[in-house]
């Protein structure tokens, strides 16, 4: 019986009643990427697109460059744009709330609106790393995402997504845990996307690439362990392996390569490495989530693959492209094994993966209250 026939399962999702959702920074390209994902989803409803004091105020159509594929979705278009406060999103009778707000302006609004019940997940950085806000990944540790509802503060509580690059890097780790990882090193060639809308000028990033993103390396040293620890009585016990991070911008408009290099306690093969890889399921996949790709990890056997052009959309069912990260060219070498990875690090690395820990908490009954 596949994972949709069970009519037990069916019953459930007929039920599940559509819970209203706001999303703050709705203009950007990662709050597009949000309203794009939620456009007909069966378990959310959009009740409230926040932006900008630019952008408040007016029609979404009018005040989003629309840059996450495909069409505008029609009932978003219609929407007028909210002011990204806490009293705006109360007013709209959000419950849950998508947060792609800047680091520096998302920490009081967020605050405040777990303050008033709500259930947050926030793609800023700057919340990675708080002893109440765990960093999830729901195939790899969502017992962390139940730790976090079950400490509410004034009803509501915020989990955070991964660093994009971070979010293929741990998807790639996880699956080789059982084979005793001792360290791992990785380069990334990052799309200029990761940069935001707006944030390269064509003259510093055309025919060029950038040997530094501020902030990247260190992200890529901190959160793998947030993720793959286990939790203790107050938090996360950080996972204890080492990563070492080069991080670099390349004309790529979407899709973070990573080269990466994992040492081990002993000899691991390239067959039996690509079977772990290719064979990982996790807790999303088990209750066939709507955004969940039923394969979250994809082996490639080509000599030239993974490539950003042709691997960044990697997933399905259809709502879940784009959630698939990409393994390929592995090569063994007695302790150590090299491989490259290809994640989409505005929807797997921001978006989606926010919106997965979301449906994984509505099937959990995390949101209900």
């Amino acid at each position: 019986m596949s994972r949709t026939e069970d009519p037990n399962e069916r019953e459930r999702l007929d039920i599940m009643e559509e819970l209203p959702v706001a999303v703050l920074g709705a203009t950007g390209l990662v709050g597009q990427h949000f309203v794009r994902m939620l456009d007909g989803h069966p378990y959310f409803k959009i009740a409230a697109l926040a932006g900008s004091e630019r952008s408040a105020g007016r029609p979404y159509a009018d005040a989003v460059e629309w840059a996450a594929g495909g069409d505008l979705p029609a009932e978003a278009a219609r929407m007028t744009v909210q002011p990204a406060s806490a009293e705006a999103v109360a007013a709209s009778g959000a419950r849950v709330v998508f947060s792609a707000l800047p680091a520096s302006a998302a920490g009081a609004v967020e605050d405040a609106l777990r303050s008033r019940g709500r259930a947050v997940f926030t793609n800023a950085s700057a919340r990675r790393g708080h002893p109440d806000v765990p960093v999830v990944v729901p195939e790899i540790n969502p017992g962390h995402l139940a730790w976090a509802a079950r400490r509410k503060r004034g009803g509501g509580f915020i989990v955070a997504d991964s660093n994009c690059s971070v979010a293929g890097l741990a998807l790639l780790l996880a699956p080789l845990r059982p084979f005793g990882i001792r360290s791992v090193a990785v380069t990334t060639l990052q799309a200029i996307s990761g940069a935001g809308r707006r944030g390269l000028a064509a003259m510093d990033i055309a025919g060029n690439c950038l040997p530094f993103i501020r902030g990247e390396e260190e992200k890529m040293a901190l959160e793998p362990g947030l993720i793959l620890g286990s939790l203790g009585t107050d938090g996360v016990v950080p996972w204890p392996v080492p990563v070492r991070a080069s991080c670099c911008r390349v004309p790529v408009r979407e899709g973070h390569l990573l080269s990466v290099s994992v040492e081990f306690e002993g000899p691991v093969g390239r067959d039996a490495a690509a079977e772990a890889l290719a064979s990982f399921r996790g807790l999303p996949q088990e209750l066939g989530l709507p955004s969940a790709p039923e394969r979250p990890v994809i082996v490639r056997t080509e000599d030239d693959r993974p490539q950003p052009a042709l691997d960044a959309w990697a997933g399905s069912p259809a709502r879940a492209r784009g959630m698939a990260v990409t393994a390929g060219r592995l090569r063994s070498r007695g302790r150590g094994l090299d491989l490259f990875g290809l994640v989409h690090n505005t929807v797997r690395g921001a978006a989606g993966m926010c919106l997965l820990t979301a449906e994984l908490a509505a099937r959990q009954g995390l949101l209900d209250g």
